[in-house]
């Protein structure tokens, strides 16, 4: 799959990959701040992605991030480099990142690379609710 787009991803009889967008919002939930994405993660889109966490991440004081992951379709290499930088950098800080709630597509790559024991993986939606 390097550098090749899942055929899946093509546009019929193109052969050109159609415009994807990833959705990024945040909002405080206490102690924590709640990053839900949706749509794909990939060369094209992860730059967004870390910009959002950069300035999340700006401040010297720990945060704890929660990173929604429910509505992701994709996320390939780039994408879990983006994730896997900003979890670096809360730690640093002593703060954390979690991912809740991702996909099978996206549970897999987790497993396959062994950041499932990198990332604490919430799989209860209602664990990112706060309830």
């Amino acid at each position: 799959m390097c550098g090749n787009v899942p055929s899946g991803r093509r546009r019929p009889g193109t052969g050109k990959v159609p415009h994807v967008e990833l959705k990024v919002s945040t909002r405080s939930q206490g102690s924590r701040t709640i990053m839900s994405l949706g749509g794909e993660i990939d060369l094209y889109t992860a730059p967004r992605l870390h910009g959002e966490l950069v300035t999340l991440l700006s401040g010297d004081s720990p945060v704890q991030v929660i990173v929604d992951m429910s509505g992701v379709e994709f996320c390939d290499s780039t994408g879990m480099n983006v994730l896997l930088a900003a979890h670096r950098k809360a730690r640093e800080q002593g703060g954390d990142l979690e991912l809740a709630s991702p996909r099978p597509a996206i549970k897999k790559i987790l497993q396959v690379t062994g950041l499932e024991s990198v990332f604490t993986v919430l799989d209860d939606p209602a664990a990112v609710a706060g309830q």
